[in-house]
């Protein structure tokens, strides 16, 4: 049940979590306004739950008390289904192809539905516990359901391939789609430029997209100085920055801002 108008807060809190870290911010859902954000890294070998713990001594201003917390899962641990082939009793087999399923594992699904499929994923349930005690109910989606259903958004009445790379600290994403349909969703690790453009050239000759006149969109934590971009460049002709207009007009934020929470700002 909605909470009376009278005891809402119209505040939103976004935490997405893995990869090793945490980024959040919170929303002000009356005025569109972000009121705040932030990241932190996640010491590797550190339980989940001490890591959260530590975070949230550290921003004691974090609101704990608003009308909606969405928790985002950001692993490798995905895949995408269409739903022809989706059946919820057999949830798990659709991720033994990809990773390495244990028996204790749980397995939770997103519905993209406009889209025709579902994105099967493991939730880290140590972190959707330690969440459940600080912030009791909340929602929880896996964060490629995020990016990929807003990239398929935007890329209605395109007919041609195009292809989205989304660059965090040590990872990076890729989104190929054409019109609305998903051609394909990949994440890869990364230690330097030459690794990024390795995996993002071989994927383009995957799915037969030409350097010279394919488009390939950039999102993420770049710019026109990060090293990953200035090597591609010099391969892709078409390589450029993701414009996320609807978000800046939105929020009233810059377009690198905008770049780099598109996830936490469109769940």
């Amino acid at each position: 049940m909605d909470a009376p108008i009278t005891s809402r807060t119209y505040r939103k809190l976004v935490l997405c979590t893995g990869r090793g870290g945490i980024s959040w911010c919170c929303i002000d859902t009356l005025n569109h306004r972000i009121l705040q954000k932030g990241t932190a890294a996640f010491e590797k070998n550190v339980a989940a739950e001490r890591e959260l713990s530590d975070f949230f001594q550290q921003n004691q201003d974090i609101p704990e008390v608003v009308d909606e917390v969405q928790v985002l899962h950001s692993n490798a641990y995905n895949t995408f289904v269409p739903d022809a082939l989706f059946d919820e009793n057999y949830i798990g087999s659709f991720l033994q192809y990809n990773i390495k399923v244990f028996e204790s594992d749980v397995y939770a699904s997103d519905a993209l539905a406009s889209h025709g499929m579902h994105n099967v994923y493991v939730p880290l349930m140590n972190i959707n516990n330690y969440l459940i005690d600080r912030f009791g109910s909340f929602e929880y989606r896996h964060s490629a359901s995020v990016l990929v259903t807003k990239l398929l958004e935007n890329s209605r009445n395109i007919d041609e391939k195009q292809a989205f790379v989304l660059l965090q600290d040590d990872h990076y994403e890729i989104v190929a789609v054409r019109g609305q349909k998903l051609l394909l969703y990949n994440c890869f690790d990364y230690h330097t430029a030459e690794d990024f453009l390795y995996h993002l050239l071989f994927t383009m000759e995957q799915l037969f997209l030409n350097p010279e006149t394919a488009k390939v969109q950039l999102l993420g934590k770049v710019d026109e100085d990060h090293p990953a971009y200035l090597l591609a460049y010099n391969y892709i002709r078409n390589i450029s920055f993701h414009e996320p207009e609807a978000l800046m007009e939105k929020y009233g934020v810059s377009r690198k801002e905008a770049l780099e929470n598109f996830i936490i700002y469109n769940a």
